[in-house]
């Protein structure tokens, strides 16, 4: 991962997968000296990411609650998606971020809000970054915790200690999901690639007692309508073809066509999973273009390779963003789809108000 020094959030970072792409990066940089060099990260991949705020008072912090990224880490934060409570993070790792999180707080001695962000790699939790600030989740978390986290940051700020505020961890009976809204339809000639460097010009929540109707619920709010049928396009790369599987099989097993393009055809094939492969750009018609233009693909699972993913891809994605075919970018974000799909072949969700779900927390 890298970024350089002298700017704020993600704005400049990138993820180089080799010495080309750090090379290519190096010479796109600009104001670079011993004074303003490139930081240089570890990039976990293929890591789960996380985050929590808290509200601290000096001496003790409170976190309402965990909230998982449905993309893997590598996407801004702004970006991702996320789900709380969390729905694949082990309870052992929630323990530790809360306890890191509270830990960290006092040792900053912050007094008010603090945002915190953590990759889960390998078993172990690893700390991100730490922002002693109010954070764009603490709306989104007050309304599925149903807690005021401002109201009562502010009263810490004024004087309050947690502990005189009979503060409790609730069980979560439902789940919210934080989903980004992206402004790629009024710039088609932008590549809607999701990465470091936010993106992003809002966000939307969607609640339900199933993370598969919440996930669906979200995406009806961006004006994303998942289909319920139809036909889906998986073009993966090769670093996304096995974390594609479930994916694929989930869809499978609703009754969508599966569409590829050659190297996800053939790995597939391999593992004995029926499906249809079309003809790369530039290698006789109809290609995977025409046939998001005839309306023949329903939804499509595009993830990048390489620095900036090949032409072919963006020109694939730009044309869903053209003919208002829904797209996903990362197999994590597939995943949710298909179990969004399956959740709202149910039946179509009855209207709550925040207040009903709040009744059944304990």
């Amino acid at each position: 991962m890298v970024r350089p020094s002298y700017v704020l959030g993600g704005r400049g970072m990138e993820v180089v997968q080799d010495e080309k792409s750090l090379k290519f990066y190096l010479e796109a940089a600009v104001e670079i000296s011993p004074e303003r060099p490139i930081l240089v990260d570890r990039f976990l991949d293929n890591a789960i990411e996380a985050e929590a705020d808290a509200i601290a008072d000096g001496t003790d912090a409170f976190v309402p609650a965990v909230m998982e990224h449905i993309e893997l880490a590598g996407i801004h934060s702004g970006d991702s998606a996320c789900v709380i409570p969390p729905v694949s993070i082990a309870p052992k790792h929630i323990e530790t971020i809360r306890e890191y999180t509270r830990k960290i707080a006092i040792e900053l001695n912050v007094i008010g809000l603090m945002n915190m962000q953590y990759a889960i790699f390998e078993n172990t939790v690893y700390v991100l970054e730490a922002n002693p600030r109010a954070s764009r989740t603490v709306p989104l978390v007050s309304k599925v915790c149903n807690i005021s986290m401002a109201r009562i940051a502010m009263q810490v700020m004024l004087g309050k200690r947690i502990a005189d505020l009979e503060l409790k961890h609730r069980t979560i009976p439902h789940y919210g999901i934080k989903e980004a809204v992206f402004p790629f339809n009024m710039f088609p000639e932008v590549d809607p690639i999701l990465g470091p460097e936010m993106r992003s010009t809002g966000e939307v929540l969607g609640i339900s007692h199933s993370y598969g109707r919440s996930f669906f619920k979200a995406q009806e709010a961006i004006q994303v309508s998942l289909p319920l049928e139809g036909a889906v396009l998986f073009t993966i790369a090769d670093r996304d073809k096995s974390a594609a599987l479930e994916a694929v099989r989930l869809f499978k097993e609703l009754g969508f066509k599966i569409m590829t393009t050659e190297g996800t055809h053939y790995y597939l094939e391999e593992r004995g999973i029926e499906n249809t492969p079309l003809r790369k750009l530039g290698y006789g018609r109809p290609d995977l273009v025409d046939a998001i233009k005839n309306e023949t693909i329903n939804l499509l699972v595009n993830t990048p390779s390489g620095r900036k993913s090949t032409q072919d891809s963006s020109n694939i994605r730009k044309a869903a963003i053209k003919y208002k075919v829904p797209y996903i970018t990362t197999t994590a974000a597939a995943v949710a789809a298909a179990k969004g799909i399956a959740a709202r072949r149910d039946g179509v969700p009855q209207v709550r108000s925040l207040q009903e779900y709040h009744a059944k927390m304990r």
